[in-house]
C-alpha cells in the first residue's frame, strides 16, 4: 500500500524517525542532527527494510533549503551583507581553490583523471547550506559579524558552483573532444561564464529595484485584509516563488534568490511576523533535508574505500578549515571568528551531491568519487558539531591577549569584544527590550533601580545603549550570559519576551544560580503559564487577559466596575 503513496510515506515515516531517533540522541546529550541522520539510513536503500523514495526526499529537503535561507534573509539587510564581502569573496574563492587542488591530489593518487579531480575537488569545497544556518541559529550568531561572514561565505560558494554546473557539460566536451574543437570549446566556456555572471547580475538588480517595492507592497496589503491564513500562504508564495524564478529565469541557485526575497523584505516592519509565520515549515523540512542525506550513506563504504575515505575526510575536516582559517586571520579578523567560520565550513551537502551526481552522468567522474562524497558528507556532517564545540572552548582562551598590547597593536580596531560582567548588584535583569521590555525599562529608570537589559536583536541593543542603559548581547537562556548580569545578586528578573519556550528556558537557568531571585514573566497562554509557574516564576502577566480587563475599566466608570467582580483566569 506504501508503495501507491511515495510522497506520504516519505514524509511521514521519514519525520516519524527523525523525532524518535533525535529524541534519543537528545537524551544521550548529542546534537538531535545525529538522529536525523540516522533516520536517513534506516530508510535508505543501503539498509533492509521500507525504502523512502530518494528523489522524493531530496525534493523535499530543498524546500527546507529555500526556507532556511529566506529566514536568514529576514535577517539581513543590504548594509550587513557587504559588511561581510570583503571578507567573504576572496576568502570563499581561495577557499574553493585550496579545496579543489586538494581534490585534485587525491584523484591523481586514485589514477583518476585530472576533469574527475576537478570535480571531486569543487564538491569537496563547499559547505552544506542547511548545516551552516542551523548550527548559527542555534548559537544565535547569524547576525554578528562573524556570522554576516559565514552567510557571504556561503552564498559566495553558491555562485560559484552554480557557474560549475553550467560548465560542467562543456568541460565533458571540452575533455573528450578533438584539437579543433578546443578552440571553439574554449569560447563556448567563455560565452558560458559572461552569460552566467550576466544572469545573476540582473537578478540582483531586478530585486533591489523591483522586489524591493513589489515584495514589501504584497504583504502590506495582505497584512491590511486582516487574514492570518493569507498572510502565511503569501509569506510561503514569495519564499517559493522568488527561489523558483530564480533558479529558472536567472539560472541562480534556490538558496540565493530565497535569501534575496527575505532581505528583501527585512527592511519591512512585517519582517518579524514573516519570520514567525514561516518557522514551523522551516523547521520541519529543514529535518527532511537530513534525512535525505543520511539515505545516500552506504555504510559499506568503511570497509571497501577506508583510505581514500580518510583522505576525503581529511579535505574537508582539516585541509579546507585550515585554508578559511587562515585566510580570515589574513583579513584582520579575530582568532575567534577566524575558528567559528573554519568549524561551520568543515562540512559538505547539497550542492556537493548535485555536483557528483552530474559528474558521474557526464563519465567525468567515477561512481567510486561520488559514493567517496556522499559518505563525506554524513560523517563530516555528523562531526561538525563536534567541531564547533571545540572552538567554543578554545576561543575565549585565544582571544584573551597573553600579554599587554604594544602601542601599535592598541591602535587597531578591535571588531569583538568579550563579555565583561557587571558591577551591578540589587538590581533588574529585563530579558527583551521590545514594545513589552521598554515600557517595563522606562518605569524602572524612574523609579531609580538600577537595570541590566538582555537583548539578542542588534538594533534593539543598540537602541538601549543608545538610552544610557547598561546591556548585554545575546541569548538570555545561555547561563554564562546570566553569569555576566550578575543575575546571583540581581533583586528582580523581568522576562518579557514573547517565546513561552526561550522565556522558560530563562526562568530554568535564572532559578539554578539564584534560588531566591523574583521572577516575573510573560505568557500568552494558561499553559504557558502553568509551565513558568512549575519552573520557578513567581509572578505571570498574561497579555490578552490585561487587555481584557484594560478594556472593561475603559468601557465603565471605576464605581461600576468594583461592583462586577473581576473574569477569573486559569494560570493569573
Amino acid at each position: 500500500m506504501l508503495h501507491h503513496h511515495p510522497l506520504i510515506a516519505t514524509i511521514v515515516i521519514g519525520l516519524l524517525l527523525a523525532f524518535v531517533l533525535g529524541a534519543v540522541a537528545q537524551r544521550l546529550r548529542v546534537s538531535p542532527l545525529i538522529g536525523y541522520l540516522l533516520a536517513g539510513v534506516v530508510v535508505g536503500p543501503h539498509t533492509p527494510g521500507f525504502v523512502a523514495d530518494q528523489t522524493l526526499a531530496a525534493e523535499l529537503a530543498e524546500i527546507g533549503v529555500i526556507l532556511l535561507m529566506f529566514g536568514v534573509g529576514l535577517h539581513f539587510s543590504l548594509k550587513d551583507l557587504l559588511s561581510g564581502w570583503t571578507v567573504a569573496i576572496p576568502g570563499a574563492i581561495a577557499q574553493i581553490a585550496v579545496a579543489t587542488l586538494l581534490g585534485l591530489g587525491v584523484a591523481w593518487l586514485l589514477g583518476w583523471s585530472i576533469p574527475a579531480g576537478l570535480v571531486f575537488g569543487l564538491a569537496l569545497s563547499v559547505a552544506s547550506t542547511v548545516v551552516l544556518l542551523r548550527a548559527l541559529q542555534e548559537r544565535r550568531l547569524v547576525q554578528t559579524e562573524r556570522g554576516r561572514i559565514a552567510v557571504g561565505w556561503l552564498i559566495v560558494e553558491d555562485l560559484v558552483m552554480v557557474l560549475a554546473l553550467v560548465l560542467l557539460p562543456v568541460l565533458a566536451g571540452f575533455s573528450g573532444g578533438a584539437a579543433a574543437e578546443a578552440a571553439t570549446t574554449a569560447d563556448q566556456v567563455l560565452i558560458t561564464i559572461l552569460l552566467t555572471v550576466g544572469k545573476a547580475i540582473a537578478f540582483i538588480i531586478v530585486m533591489l529595484i523591483v522586489g524591493r517595492r513589489v515584495i514589501p507592497w504584497i504583504l502590506h496589503y495582505i497584512a491590511h485584509t486582516g487574514s492570518r491564513e493569507l498572510f502565511r500562504l503569501a509569506v510561503l508564495a514569495i519564499a517559493l516563488g522568488v527561489a523558483y524564478g530564480a533558479a529558472v529565469l536567472f539560472g541562480v541557485s534556490f538558496a540565493v534568490g530565497a535569501f534575496f526575497a527575505g532581505m528583501i523584505l527585512s527592511e519591512s516592519e512585517l519582517s518579524q511576523r514573516a519570520a514567525e509565520e514561516s518557522l514551523p515549515l522551516r523547521d520541519a523540512f529543514a529535518v527532511l533535508f537530513f534525512v535525505s542525506v543520511g539515505m545516500l550513506f552506504d555504510p559499506a563504504i568503511l570497509l571497501r574505500d577506508p583510505w581514500p575515505l580518510v583522505a576525503t575526510l581529511l579535505i574537508i575536516l582539516i585541509g579546507k578549515s585550515t585554508a578559511a582559517f587562515v585566510i580570515v586571520r589574513l583579513f584582520g579578523r579575530s582568532t575567534g571568528t577566524a575558528l567559528m567560520i573554519s568549524a561551520s565550513l568543515a562540512q559538505i551537502g547539497e550542492f556537493s551531491f548535485i555536483l557528483a551526481g552530474l559528474g558521474v552522468s557526464l563519465k567525468l567522474l567515477p561512481e567510486q568519487g561520488q559514493n567517496l562524497i556522499l559518505a563525506g558528507a554524513i560523517l563530516s556532517i555528523l562531526v561538525n558539531p563536534a567541531f564547533f564545540y571545540l572552538v567554543e572552548r578554545l576561543r575565549p582562551s585565544l582571544d584573551r591577549p597573553a600579554q599587554p598590547a604594544s602601542p601599535a597593536q592598541a591602535k587597531q580596531p578591535v571588531t569583538e569584544e568579550p563579555l565583561v560582567p557587571t558591577a551591578l548588584t540589587d538590581h533588574a535583569v529585563l530579558v527583551g527590550y521590545g514594545r513589552v521590555g521598554g515600557v517595563i525599562g522606562d518605569d524602572l529608570r524612574r523609579r531609580g533601580m538600577p537595570l541590566l537589559v538582555i537583548e539578542e536583536r542588534p538594533e534593539i541593543f543598540k537602541q538601549a545603549q543608545t538610552n544610557s542603559i547598561e546591556a548585554l548581547s545575546g541569548n538570555a537562556a545561555n547561563a554564562a550570559l546570566l553569569e555576566t548580569a550578575n543575575i546571583a545578586k540581581a533583586r528582580l528578573l523581568f522576562v518579557a519576551i514573547p517565546d513561552g519556550f526561550e522565556a522558560g528556558q530563562v526562568v530554568e537557568q535564572a532559578k539554578a544560580i539564584n534560588p531566591s531571585l523574583k521572577v516575573v514573566a510573560r505568557a500568552h497562554s494558561d499553559a504557558e503559564a502553568s509551565h513558568l509557574r512549575q519552573i520557578g516564576a513567581d509572578s505571570i502577566v498574561m497579555g490578552e487577559r490585561e487587555i481584557a480587563l484594560g478594556m472593561m475599566a475603559a468601557a465603565f466608570p471605576k464605581s461600576e466596575a468594583e461592583q462586577v467582580p473581576p473574569p477569573k483566569a486559569a494560570g493569573s
